[in-house]
């Protein structure tokens, strides 16, 4: 497995955030995670990026573990949080260089992201300057830069119009037939867009999994299951 995480429980306070959480994601798949606000989606994907610890259970990447093994983790895994974390007061072509060399990469490596995620236009433009679709541009461009075997994106397409959208969705296929990818989002199109298997997380647990073939035109509809699963 590329991802595995075991009865996973997480609380903060007296809420219970995950609540004895398991899933399994394979080598060139993209695994959508559906499930309404406070599902417990952000912290599974925090505890995997080695944030955030886990009160019980285990989660693993390419079978080091997320808690003990953090540094390692990351070095293979890109994370695009929802609230993308940025430097408002550079340009970005300057913070593409920057998490490069931070990454110990050549900086050819942020130039060729800048065209592949459509910054070009905006490359000598500082980030404060640039619409949220932009700015989330650049944080996937950042989490791409070192080549990670695995991605995490957290609401990866809010605040991208529609061409906007197609490109990047082309992008996410791309780069994930090479990669384990997960991808959290609210938007049921995004999922049949781009996902292999969609797992459903209700109250802190994944209470279905299935291959996204088995939804669509004739077959089951995705969003009467995504409210029988999670209501």
């Amino acid at each position: 497995m590329s991802i595995a995480a075991e009865n996973l429980r997480k609380t903060y306070g007296r809420q219970n955030a995950l609540d004895g959480f398991t899933l399994n994601a394979q080598p060139g798949q993209i695994y959508g995670l559906l499930g309404p606000n406070g599902a417990g989606k952000s912290t599974f994907m925090k505890i995997v990026c080695g944030l955030i610890p886990a009160d019980e259970g285990s989660a693993r990447v390419h079978g080091m573990d997320c808690a003990t093994d953090s540094l390692e983790v990351r070095r293979i895994l890109g994370y695009l949080p929802e609230q993308n974390p940025l430097y408002p007061d550079l340009y970005v072509t300057e913070y593409l260089h920057y998490v490069a060399d931070l990454y110990q990469v050549d900086r050819d490596r942020a130039e060729q992201l800048i065209a592949d995620v459509g910054l070009t236009p905006e490359r000598h433009k500082r980030i404060g300057e640039l619409s949220k679709g932009y700015r989330q541009r650049v944080g996937l461009a950042a989490a791409l830069i070192h080549d990670p075997k695995v991605l995490i994106l957290d609401e990866p397409t809010t605040g991208l119009d529609p061409n906007q959208l197609v490109e990047i969705r082309q992008l996410i296929r791309r780069v994930g037939r090479d990669k384990t990818v997960i991808l959290s989002t609210h938007i049921m199109q995004e999922v049949q867009a781009m996902c292999d298997v969609v797992g459903f997380i209700r109250r802190g647990q994944l209470v279905r999994e299935a291959s996204i073939e088995t939804f669509g035109p004739g077959k089951e509809d995705l969003e009467a299951a995504f409210r029988a699963a999670t209501k």
